[in-house]
Protein backbone atom coordinates (compact mmCIF):
# COMPACT_ATOMS: atom_id res chain seq x y z
CA UNK A 1 0.00 0.00 0.00
CA UNK A 2 1.25 3.15 -0.95
CA UNK A 3 1.36 5.77 1.82
CA UNK A 4 -0.10 9.34 1.00
CA UNK A 5 0.36 12.36 2.72
CA UNK A 6 -1.92 15.54 1.44
CA UNK A 7 -0.91 18.69 2.31
CA UNK A 8 -3.63 21.83 2.10
CA UNK A 9 -4.06 25.22 2.87
CA UNK A 10 -7.44 26.21 1.90
CA UNK A 11 -11.55 24.04 2.33
CA UNK A 12 -10.11 21.22 0.85
CA UNK A 13 -12.38 20.19 -2.37
CA UNK A 14 -9.17 18.48 -3.78
CA UNK A 15 -8.64 16.41 -0.81
CA UNK A 16 -12.66 15.36 -0.91
CA UNK A 17 -11.76 14.54 -4.72
CA UNK A 18 -9.47 12.20 -3.59
CA UNK A 19 -11.20 10.88 -0.76
CA UNK A 20 -14.19 10.29 -2.43
CA UNK A 21 -12.33 8.45 -5.56
CA UNK A 22 -10.30 6.34 -3.10
CA UNK A 23 -13.80 4.89 -1.52
CA UNK A 24 -15.54 4.21 -4.93
CA UNK A 25 -12.39 1.93 -5.73
CA UNK A 26 -10.78 4.62 -8.28
CA UNK A 27 -8.01 4.91 -5.89
CA UNK A 28 -6.68 1.88 -5.25
CA UNK A 29 -3.40 0.29 -3.23
CA UNK A 30 -3.50 3.34 -1.45
CA UNK A 31 -3.73 4.25 2.37
CA UNK A 32 -4.22 8.17 3.14
CA UNK A 33 -1.88 8.28 6.31
CA UNK A 34 -2.50 11.89 7.07
CA UNK A 35 -3.44 15.50 6.00
CA UNK A 36 -1.37 18.57 7.30
CA UNK A 37 -2.61 22.13 6.61
CA UNK A 38 -0.94 25.35 7.30
CA UNK A 39 -4.21 27.12 8.21
CA UNK A 40 -5.29 25.58 11.87
CA UNK A 41 -9.37 26.73 10.92
CA UNK A 42 -10.14 25.41 7.65
CA UNK A 43 -12.73 22.85 6.16
CA UNK A 44 -9.79 20.75 4.82
CA UNK A 45 -9.41 19.65 8.23
CA UNK A 46 -12.75 18.66 8.99
CA UNK A 47 -13.17 16.80 5.90
CA UNK A 48 -9.97 14.60 6.73
CA UNK A 49 -11.03 14.18 10.24
CA UNK A 50 -14.73 12.87 9.15
CA UNK A 51 -13.03 10.58 7.16
CA UNK A 52 -11.20 9.04 9.46
CA UNK A 53 -7.46 10.51 8.40
CA UNK A 54 -5.46 12.14 10.96
CA UNK A 55 -5.01 15.85 10.65
CA UNK A 56 -2.89 18.29 11.83
CA UNK A 57 -1.81 21.67 11.20
CA UNK A 58 1.55 23.33 11.49
CA UNK A 59 1.29 27.36 10.57
CA UNK A 60 4.34 29.73 9.67
CA UNK A 61 2.59 32.31 12.03
CA UNK A 62 3.52 30.13 14.79
CA UNK A 63 7.57 30.37 14.19
CA UNK A 64 9.96 33.42 14.71
CA UNK A 65 11.18 32.37 10.86
CA UNK A 66 10.86 30.65 7.72
CA UNK A 67 13.71 28.59 8.71
CA UNK A 68 12.03 27.06 11.39
CA UNK A 69 9.12 26.73 10.18
CA UNK A 70 10.47 24.99 7.64
CA UNK A 71 12.44 22.41 10.03
CA UNK A 72 9.18 22.23 11.86
CA UNK A 73 6.68 21.41 8.65
CA UNK A 74 9.35 18.75 7.60
CA UNK A 75 9.54 17.18 11.00
CA UNK A 76 5.75 16.65 10.86
CA UNK A 77 5.83 15.24 7.44
CA UNK A 78 8.42 12.46 8.20
CA UNK A 79 6.20 11.30 11.06
CA UNK A 80 3.49 10.51 8.76
CA UNK A 81 6.72 8.48 7.05
CA UNK A 82 5.04 9.08 3.11
CA UNK A 83 5.88 7.22 0.18
CA UNK A 84 3.90 9.66 -1.89
CA UNK A 85 3.19 13.54 -0.94
CA UNK A 86 0.19 15.34 -3.03
CA UNK A 87 0.16 18.75 -2.59
CA UNK A 88 -3.81 19.62 -3.48
CA UNK A 89 -4.11 23.21 -3.10
CA UNK A 90 -1.44 23.80 -0.80
CA UNK A 91 -0.01 27.73 -0.64
CA UNK A 92 3.16 27.18 0.82
CA UNK A 93 6.68 27.35 -0.49
CA UNK A 94 8.24 23.50 -0.52
CA UNK A 95 11.40 23.52 1.32
CA UNK A 96 14.42 22.74 -0.47
CA UNK A 97 15.46 19.84 2.05
CA UNK A 98 11.80 18.48 1.49
CA UNK A 99 11.98 18.68 -1.94
CA UNK A 100 15.39 16.70 -2.04
CA UNK A 101 14.51 14.29 0.29
CA UNK A 102 11.21 12.91 -1.24
CA UNK A 103 12.79 13.80 -5.09
CA UNK A 104 10.12 12.54 -7.67
CA UNK A 105 7.65 11.65 -4.25
CA UNK A 106 5.61 14.86 -4.22
CA UNK A 107 3.11 15.65 -6.97
CA UNK A 108 1.25 18.84 -7.37
CA UNK A 109 -2.36 20.04 -9.25
CA UNK A 110 -1.87 23.50 -10.72
CA UNK A 111 -5.06 25.10 -12.10
CA UNK A 112 -3.67 25.65 -16.07
CA UNK A 113 -2.58 24.23 -18.50
CA UNK A 114 1.74 24.56 -17.51
CA UNK A 115 3.06 26.26 -19.40
CA UNK A 116 0.66 28.86 -19.15
CA UNK A 117 -0.09 30.87 -16.38
CA UNK A 118 2.14 29.42 -13.58
CA UNK A 119 5.11 30.03 -11.74
CA UNK A 120 5.70 32.48 -8.95
CA UNK A 121 2.57 34.88 -8.06
CA UNK A 122 0.50 32.01 -9.95
CA UNK A 123 -2.30 30.33 -7.61
CA UNK A 124 -5.53 30.06 -6.57
CA UNK A 125 -8.14 33.06 -8.21
CA UNK A 126 -5.24 34.88 -9.69
CA UNK A 127 -4.54 32.07 -12.48
CA UNK A 128 -8.01 32.33 -13.74
CA UNK A 129 -8.33 35.90 -13.64
CA UNK A 130 -5.26 36.00 -15.72
CA UNK A 131 -6.36 33.42 -17.88
CA UNK A 132 -9.64 35.93 -18.54
CA UNK A 133 -7.55 39.26 -18.92
CA UNK A 134 -5.68 37.44 -21.71
CA UNK A 135 -8.51 36.32 -23.34
CA UNK A 136 -7.20 32.16 -23.61
CA UNK A 137 -10.23 30.16 -25.26
CA UNK A 138 -8.93 26.82 -23.38
CA UNK A 139 -7.72 26.50 -20.03
CA UNK A 140 -7.20 23.24 -17.37
CA UNK A 141 -5.03 21.94 -15.05
CA UNK A 142 -2.06 19.77 -14.65
CA UNK A 143 -0.75 17.11 -12.09
CA UNK A 144 3.36 17.33 -12.39
CA UNK A 145 6.17 16.41 -10.12
CA UNK A 146 7.32 18.75 -7.36
CA UNK A 147 11.11 20.59 -7.98
CA UNK A 148 12.45 23.41 -6.79
CA UNK A 149 11.80 25.34 -9.82
CA UNK A 150 8.05 26.61 -9.42
CA UNK A 151 5.62 24.89 -11.70
CA UNK A 152 8.52 23.19 -13.38
CA UNK A 153 8.38 19.56 -12.79
CA UNK A 154 7.80 16.66 -14.80
CA UNK A 155 4.07 16.68 -16.11
CA UNK A 156 2.02 13.97 -14.84
CA UNK A 157 -1.37 15.11 -16.33
CA UNK A 158 -3.24 17.99 -17.80
CA UNK A 159 -6.53 18.12 -18.72
CA UNK A 160 -8.60 20.82 -21.05
CA UNK A 161 -11.00 22.93 -20.37
CA UNK A 162 -13.29 25.19 -22.55
CA UNK A 163 -13.62 29.15 -21.33
CA UNK A 164 -16.63 30.59 -22.12
CA UNK A 165 -17.73 34.18 -22.85
CA UNK A 166 -19.39 35.18 -20.09
CA UNK A 167 -16.97 32.83 -17.53
CA UNK A 168 -16.23 35.06 -14.04
CA UNK A 169 -12.95 34.22 -12.26
CA UNK A 170 -15.62 32.44 -9.66
CA UNK A 171 -16.62 30.84 -12.30
CA UNK A 172 -14.21 29.45 -14.33
CA UNK A 173 -12.00 28.17 -11.59
CA UNK A 174 -15.32 26.01 -10.28
CA UNK A 175 -15.51 24.54 -13.96
CA UNK A 176 -11.88 23.85 -14.06
CA UNK A 177 -12.34 21.81 -10.53
CA UNK A 178 -14.74 20.01 -11.43
CA UNK A 179 -13.95 19.05 -15.21
CA UNK A 180 -10.29 18.90 -14.43
CA UNK A 181 -8.75 18.81 -11.24
CA UNK A 182 -10.94 16.26 -9.42
CA UNK A 183 -10.34 14.06 -12.21
CA UNK A 184 -6.78 14.30 -12.51
CA UNK A 185 -5.44 14.57 -9.52
CA UNK A 186 -6.83 11.04 -8.04
CA UNK A 187 -6.35 9.69 -11.61
CA UNK A 188 -2.83 10.39 -11.03
CA UNK A 189 -2.53 8.86 -7.80
CA UNK A 190 -3.88 5.76 -8.94
CA UNK A 191 -1.03 5.63 -11.79
CA UNK A 192 1.73 6.36 -9.29
CA UNK A 193 0.17 3.89 -6.27
CA UNK A 194 0.20 0.98 -9.51
CA UNK A 195 3.41 1.69 -11.33
CA UNK A 196 1.97 2.97 -14.66
CA UNK A 197 4.02 6.01 -14.61
CA UNK A 198 8.13 6.67 -13.90
CA UNK A 199 9.95 9.83 -13.95
CA UNK A 200 12.76 9.75 -17.05
CA UNK A 201 15.13 13.14 -17.48
CA UNK A 202 11.92 15.61 -17.05
CA UNK A 203 9.60 13.57 -19.10
CA UNK A 204 6.98 11.20 -17.30
CA UNK A 205 6.31 8.04 -19.36
CA UNK A 206 3.25 5.66 -18.92
CA UNK A 207 4.36 2.34 -18.58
Amino acid sequence: MLRVLVLVSGGGTNLQAIIDAKNEGKITGVELVGVISNNKTVKSLERARNAGIPAVSVSPKDYENRALFNEAFLEEVNKFTPDLIVLAGFLVAIPPKMVSQYSNRIINIHPSLIPSFCGVGYYGLKVHEKALERGVKVTGATVHFVTEGMDEGPIIAQKAVVVEDNDTPEVLQRRVMEQAEWLILPQAIDDIANGRIAVEGHRVIKK
